[in-house]
């Protein structure tokens, strides 16, 4: 029997939860936290190219860079669900490196923004995060990018402060967080450290 074919290509994502993720018009209603801590924690950093036995997930990476973005103790409880969640479009589009983020262009970051977009609305935030913040989140991403890189990803440190600048701060006390873990313990440790913020 020959399947019938589609008018139209399928824009919509089937979570776990039942949930159908349309990812052109991404409703808030159709996201769920147990549907991103799921994904994210089988999505692999730098193409799943670090050493260890497993990968290093992008739950992982949020947890990293939600921790160097809070370690002043001055972030709001708004401020570290934004910088917990600031990856959490890839649970759907996968975590495309920044090489081909480039070469991929507009199309890509709409799709990516809308998403985020809802994900923040889904949790009480609003849509678009002022622009301050972004930069703040931006840099802790950097340097857990550095740390990933030097750590997990094979850069040298003179190659990975080209790319991803010099650290300012020592970062020994992110150790435990740059050990990769399991894909249940990602999840697990993602979704427990997004309720422990939200309860704020």
């Amino acid at each position: 029997m020959a399947l019938r074919k589609q008018e139209t290509p399928r824009a919509w994502q089937r979570m776990l939860s039942g949930r159908r993720l349309d990812l052109l018009n991404p409703s808030p209603l159709d996201i769920e936290l147990e549907d991103i801590a799921h994904g994210l924690a089988r999505v692999a950093r730098w193409n799943g190219q670090t050493i260890g036995p497993s990968i290093f997930s992008v739950a992982q990476h949020s947890l990293l860079v939600e921790a160097i973005f809070s370690a002043d103790g001055k972030a709001t409880r708004e401020e570290q669900l934004a910088a917990l969640l600031h990856d959490a479009p890839e649970y759907v589009v996968g975590d495309m490196i920044s090489p081909f983020k480039a070469v991929m262009g507009g199309d890509y970051k709409a799709v990516e923004h809308r998403l985020l977009s809802a994900i923040y609305l889904r949790f009480g935030l609003k849509a678009h995060v002022p622009q301050a913040l972004m930069k703040r989140i931006k840099q802790a991403d950097q340097i857990a990018a550095y740390l990933e890189a030097t750590q997990l990803a094979g850069f040298d440190e003179d190659e990975a402060v080209r790319l991803f600048g010099q650290p300012p701060v020592i970062l020994a006390d992110y150790t435990l967080l740059i050990t990769p873990w399991t894909a249940d313990e990602a999840k697990a440790r993602f979704m427990e450290r997004f309720l422990e913020v939200e309860a704020r």
